[in-house]
């Protein structure tokens, strides 16, 4: 049975609560088998959600940042690959 689609205008906030709330529900390990497996869906899709607002606001985010002249100009967030970094 397919879940129905999150709302388009479900904020990031509302999501984290509601998935927050489902871990609870889950962890709780009440409710039954087809109860918790629907749930883990919904947490599946809230969390899709949640990493997509994630990352379309870090490629909105600047950084204010000083040039060699102590000038200020802004720069793109770009954030690091810590698995691409030598050790």
């Amino acid at each position: 049975m397919k879940q129905p689609e999150l709302p388009s205008n479900l904020s990031f906030e509302d999501a984290m609560k509601e998935l927050e709330s489902i871990v609870a529900k889950l962890d709780s390990g009440e409710g039954t088998l087809d109860e918790s497996i629907t749930l883990f869906q919904r947490g599946v899709e809230l969390s899709k959600l949640c990493s997509k607002r994630l990352e379309d606001i870090e490629k909105r985010v600047r950084i204010l940042t000083d040039d060699s002249n102590g000038n200020k100009k802004e720069t793109d967030f770009l954030p690091t690959d810590e698995s691409n970094t030598e050790k």
